[in-house]
Parts: structure tokens; sequence; C-alpha cells
């Protein structure tokens, strides 16, 4: 992994910034004054438990729901977000954990999906082919057999690495990957992760949102910690244990780490 800035640091700037994001639904508040931060080059895991905010937090941040009150910042500048419009023209992009992949579809129609490209007015399938190998190639993938293959002939690894390529084809810059190893085997779990570290290696900021602390530990450089709607706390992964990690989701405090508890009501 590579050397991240202490999370309280202004030494870098980061790619993506939120700042005090609220969030409510009716008289439920889902999101009290968030934090996060995304740095270019680097795995930022977002962890909480069910119904701590995360859900909603990556909405937000996907321009799907407009916030009621913070400051939205990308590379520096504030920035208005009214839909995914918006957040797609910045270079951000989600991988959604029913990855929306139409199985009768095969990769590269996947990964061009509404974006088709043309010339003289038909299907430009040299092109797109060509850059779908390139982007494959570009992420060391080597599991895809041909980017022909239909999707419904492809593993739940293969699916998840398909699907990550089509976030980052688009020149993106922030993509967002939400559980990106559930319910994959232990070798399929291996080549998602080795290739979240790659998207950071490859200078991209990325959000890794995961239950399993054990790839979390794995890939990621920081850690935000999500309780009742709040952070608990933003770590450097090398500075904290599982332990500590998993005292934050669930008490929202561990040690001298996080904030006192609150009462809230939340939802993911």
């Amino acid at each position: 992994m590579s050397e991240p800035a202490s999370p309280t640091s202004p030494a870098t700037t980061p790619l993506l910034s939120l700042r005090g994001v609220d969030k409510s639904f009716g008289a439920v508040q889902v999101l009290h004054g968030v934090d996060l931060d995304v740095h270019a080059g680097q795995v930022t895991a977002l962890v909480g438990d069910n119904g701590a905010g995360k859900s909603t937090l990556v909405k937000c941040v996907a321009g799907i729901y407009t916030t009621d009150a913070g400051e939205y910042s990308f590379d520096g500048r504030p920035v208005q977000i009214s839909g995914p419009k918006d957040t797609a023209a910045l270079g951000i992009e989600v991988v959604y954990q029913d990855l929306a992949l139409a199985d009768n579809l095969d990769i590269v129609q996947n990964m061009f999906l509404g974006r088709e490209r043309k010339k003289g007015g038909l299907l430009d399938e040299t092109s797109m082919e060509e850059l779908a190998r390139q982007t494959l190639a570009s992420l060391s993938v080597r599991t895809v057999r041909s980017v022909r293959q239909l999707v419904s002939s492809l593993s739940g690894g293969q699916r998840q690495t398909v699907a990550i390529a089509k976030a980052v084809l688009w020149n993106s810059r922030v993509v967002l990957l939400d559980e990106p190893t559930a319910a994959l085997g232990v070798a399929q779990t291996r080549q998602v992760l080795d290739l979240v570290r790659r998207l950071a290696d490859n200078g991209l900021g990325v959000v890794l949102i995961s239950h399993n602390l054990n790839d979390v530990f794995e890939v990621a450089d920081t850690i935000t910690a999500l309780y009742l709607g709040r952070v608990a706390a933003t770590v450097r992964t090398r500075d904290v244990t599982s332990s500590q990690v998993v005292e934050l989701i669930t008490a929202g405090r561990s040690g001298d780490l996080g904030a006192a508890p609150a009462s809230a009501s939340a939802t993911a």
C-alpha cells in the first residue's frame, strides 16, 4: 500500500472531499455532519454496521441523493451536484453490489452499454472491442478468455472484474466499490482484491465499502468508520487493529479513538 498522509493532515489535497454532510428522509436524519476524504492513489475503506448510513453516503457521493447540508469538493474546488450526470462528468463511478450487467450481452456490449461508439451511423464494434481489451489489459486482467464472451458465462469474480473495468473505462478518477467480494470464493476474492489495489496504484481514488475486515486490512490505506450516521473515526489502517475497528463500528469508540456515543436513528 502507498504511504497515506495522516487523515487529519492538510499535506495533500483530497481528490474528493465531503464536509459536514447531513441527509434526512422525513423526520429521520440518516447522516450527521459526515466528513469523507478520498485521495488519488489510495484505497479508503468505508465500514459500518447495517444502518450506519454507508449506502446513503455512497448515494450522496454518486449524486443519486441530494444532501441537506454540507460541502462537496472535487480536486480542491467546491462543486454543485444535482444528479449522477454531474458526478459522472467529474469522473466518479460507482460499482454497486448487483453489478448492473446484462447477462444476454457480451463483455464489450456491457462495457459500452448506453455509451456506444458509432461510426457512420453504425456501431463502431472494432474500436469498442479494442478499447475494452486495452482497459482489461491496463488492469492486468488475465482471467477473461475473450471480450466477446457472454456475461452469463462468467464466474462471479469475472463479472465483478467486468463491472470494475466498465467503471474505469470512462477516464474515471474515483471509483466506489460496494461489497465487491460479497459471495465470492477465495480465489475470486483474491483476483478482485488485486484489482482494487491496482486501481489505486494506477492513480485512482478508490472507496471500498465492505463488511469484510480481512479485505479492508489487506488493501485499504485508510478506514472511515460510520456509527449511527456519524463518522466515528478516520484512521490509517496501519495504526489500528481489527478489534479497534470492530469497536468503532459497534460502539462508535475504541479507547481514545472515536466520538462519544450518541443516539441517532439511521438506516443505510
